[in-house]
């Protein structure tokens, strides 16, 4: 055999090795994400409110947006998590709640924790039946998650209700269980923590120093409450956000590489329940390498401004105007200093906040209780976002306790239905829809704005007339941004790459008790 013929026979052998190789590989990678999305489990769109906060939309064609990721840790003990977290199975609460904002530009990012014993508006919310529930004012957050008594939850419900609490628009939900914690920090081989003090309570022993945690440990030092400090969920959520800090350097160290991302989403999706919209394997990976940009230095931890309730003993109210504070910068994408980022929406599109007409500067200044009346927004005219426009509008004017209802179509004129105790509110929110028609409803809780055709939004906010009034709309924080970190967000928050013993339980002096 010629040398050219023996040339070629190697080639050839070479080109058919390479292509069996290609060939088994591809099959091999078809086959994980084809395990990776039948491991995954989605929850049912159809309980996602039908009126949501608007879109935000890009300065220019081809420019990202932010993407708001709901974080929630189910304490369920259904499917097994009974052997990680103890206690009898039944219907979880979403005791964990983080709202990650990624900014614009894909490089800075905020993760707000809210107080699972927040006492918030929980929306219309959707039944395993297929009814809607009507709207429920203080109520602890977590609540939200147990309505319907789903052995799975109801993380469209907790959706819903974050969405009308921050006028923010959740692109996706994730929900994970104490099997996924234990599985992602196993597939990671451990995250570093810091437990600052020796815990033998409620059946979780812990010991004091650094240390790496997976598995088991990793779920007691997450859930752990008792043994800590004052023994508060406010200590707890520090360390949650602690503990992420730390998983995130570690997968940042290990790199966002498919042989690092694949076994890590062969753990989570183990054990995740997700939006439909992250329904698959490929979005899944897809998103976590979209976030490979943003450094540990550019991630903010915040707990929502908060403190001990005046309303129900043992329950958190956040503070107003701080919180609106918050969720106004981050509905326009700016950072906690109230600066751009980069690619940011404009202003007056982001926030959502056009209104109608501004009430008469002679109008009587209502009352910090008054502002904090419940209202329900409905779409009566069906056209997308009309009730998130018209809340938001309200809101502007000072209102704290704003929540969208369902979609119902047909509703030629404005109505403002009120219970009698609310007609002072009622009154002053009609000022914002000329033409609306106001009804005396008993037992209407609160005041129910219906949304006509004859309701036009206007481009832009109008200030609040009572910017005068201490503990009112002066409260409501509109007109310039902040040029600093205001101090009730800078005295609840932590950056990712903070020492990770620090802060870890809750200061009693920051909340000026």
């Amino acid at each position: 055999m010629s040398n050219s013929s023996r040339r070629r026979r190697v080639i050839r052998t070479v080109i058919g090795l390479a292509a069996v190789l290609v060939l088994s590989v591809a099959g091999a990678g078809a086959w994980f994400y084809h395990r990776l999305d039948t491991n995954i489990t989605t929850f049912d769109a159809g309980g996602v409110a039908t009126e949501r906060p608007p879109a935000p939309a890009p300065t220019a064609p081809g420019a990202s947006v932010p993407v708001n990721v709901l974080l929630l840790g189910s304490d369920t003990r259904n499917d097994g998590n009974a052997d990680l977290g103890g206690g009898d199975e039944g219907v979880g609460h979403s005791d964990t709640a983080i709202l990650l904002h990624v900014y614009a530009d894909h490089k800075h990012a905020v993760g707000v924790s809210i107080p699972r014993d927040a006492l918030v508006t929980i929306p219309s919310c959707r039944l395993p039946s297929g009814d809607w529930t009507k709207p429920r004012t203080n109520q602890m957050f977590n609540e939200a998650f147990t309505i319907g008594e789903s052995a799975q939850g109801n993380p469209a419900c907790t959706q819903n209700t974050v969405e009308a609490l921050t006028g923010l628009r959740i692109d996706h939900t994730i929900v994970v269980d104490f099997k996924g914690v234990a599985a992602m920090t196993e597939a990671i081989n451990g995250v570093d923590v810091c437990v600052p003090n020796d815990v033998n309570s409620h059946n979780i022993k812990l010991k004091k120093g650094p240390q790496k945690i997976s598995g088991q440990p990793a779920v007691d030092y997450l859930r752990a409450r008792y043994g800590f400090g004052d023994n508060s969920d406010i200590g707890r959520m520090q360390r949650q956000q602690a503990f992420l800090s730390s998983m995130i350097r570690k997968i940042q160290s290990q790199g966002f590489s498919l042989p690092t991302l694949l076994p890590l989403a062969d753990a989570a999706t183990r054990s995740l329940t997700v939006d439909e919209g992250l329904g698959t394997a490929m979005k899944l990976v897809d998103f976590a390498q979209s976030l490979q940009g943003i450094e540990l230095s550019d991630i903010t931890f915040v707990t929502a401004p908060w403190r001990f309730s005046t309303v129900q003993s043992g329950r958190i109210d956040l503070v107003h105007p701080d919180v609106d504070t918050l969720w106004r910068l981050l509905r326009e994408d700016r950072t906690l200093d109230g600066q751009a980022t980069g690619e940011v929406p404009d202003p007056a599109s982001a926030s959502a906040a056009p209104t109608a007409s501004e009430p008469s500067p002679t109008a009587t200044p209502l009352s910090a209780e008054q502002l904090a009346s419940p209202i329900t927004v409905v779409n009566g005219v069906g056209t997308d976002g009309l009730a998130g426009r018209g809340a938001a509008a309200i809101r502007a004017q000072g209102f704290q306790n704003v929540a969208l209802g369902q979609t119902t179509g047909g509703r030629l004129s404005t109505e403002i239905a009120y219970d009698p105790p609310f007609k002072a509110v009622a009154e002053r929110i009609a000022a914002l829809f000329p033409g609306s028609r106001l009804t005396e409803e008993p037992g209407s809780e609160g005041v129910v704005v219906t949304l006509g055709r004859d309701y036009r939004p206007t481009a832009a906010p109008v200030p609040p007339t009572d910017a005068g009034t201490p503990g009112a709309a002066s409260a409501t924080p509109t007109g310039p941004l902040p040029t600093s970190v205001p101090s009730a967000i800078a005295q609840n928050s932590r950056t990712a790459d903070a020492d990770p013993c620090a802060d870890l339980t809750w200061p009693r002096v920051a909340q000026g008790r």
